[in-house]
């Protein structure tokens, strides 16, 4: 099943998604029928947090020329930097240089505090694209990356939920402009979703609608004002996002 947010003049809904039209969720209503193509997709949910993971794709360690991580390496993204398909990405005045990070999404269904990695599949809703945006220069200004990965924007999430699906094996692709930039599968992953549920709920509390970034591959690089970039993950869909230039 594909869940979704969506806009359609001033009201919010949330249904899901069966080829161009939408329906209710189980209980809801809709006033009137709905298509794809008819309404403004949003972040297909409003997470307290995103929990990010640095360095989880073999490729991308071997990219960089380091050492696996023994244990994940967690990070936040602040739920004001979430944007949904189709919204702009804008590069902020601050940086010279902002990347693309193509990721799988986790998304919380239930309250999660504890959970043993066999029973991580009852506490996932299901998964969505993430492009984790990151402000490079400053990342490495910085050396911690809270500036860099926090902007306004730098979360675009979408376009919807898919509960049906084995995260364990996906194709996961970054396109800049149409042209294939970052190109992996998830079985890359050093720390699986089950994983990385345990461990993160072991920590803190997950909320549901809560999001935990996979991490990303090898191939990152930078993006423009101008530019159009897109999240593409097998069983998933794309996620596509213009970028525009900030007010200096």
């Amino acid at each position: 099943m594909r869940l979704v947010r969506f806009a359609s003049g001033d009201k919010i809904f949330s249904g899901r998604v069966d080829g161009n039209d939408l329906f209710p969720v189980e209980g809801g209503a809709f006033p009137k029928e709905f298509s794809l193509s008819k309404v403004r997709l949003l972040p297909p949910s409003l997470p307290s947090k995103i929990v990010a993971i640095g360095l989880n794709y073999r490729d991308h360690a071997e990219e960089l020329k380091l050492k696996l991580p023994e244990e994940p390496l967690l990070f936040i993204k602040p739920p004001s930097s979430v944007i949904g398909p189709d919204d702009e990405i804008v590069l902020p005045s601050q940086s010279a240089r902002v990347d693309f990070e193509a990721e799988l999404a986790i998304v919380i269904g239930k309250m999660a505090r504890r959970v043993p990695r066999n029973a991580a599949r009852e506490y996932i809703m299901g998964y969505t694209c993430l492009n984790d945006v990151t402000a490079r220069d400053l990342q490495t200004k910085d050396g911690q990356w809270t500036r860099s990965k926090s902007f306004d924007t730098f979360c675009p999430v979408g376009p919807w939920i898919e509960t049906d699906i084995d995260p364990s094996d996906l194709e996961i692709g970054l396109y800049l402009n149409g042209q294939r930039k970052q190109a992996s599968r998830t079985s890359n992953l050093i720390f699986d979703c089950f994983q990385l549920v345990e461990f993160i709920s072991d920590i803190m509390t997950l909320m549901p609608g809560d999001m935990i970034a996979t991490g990303t591959t090898s191939g990152i690089g930078p993006m423009q004002a101008g530019d159009t970039v897109e999240v593409r993950i097998e069983g998933i869909g794309s996620l596509k996002n213009p970028v525009v230039s900030g007010v200096s």
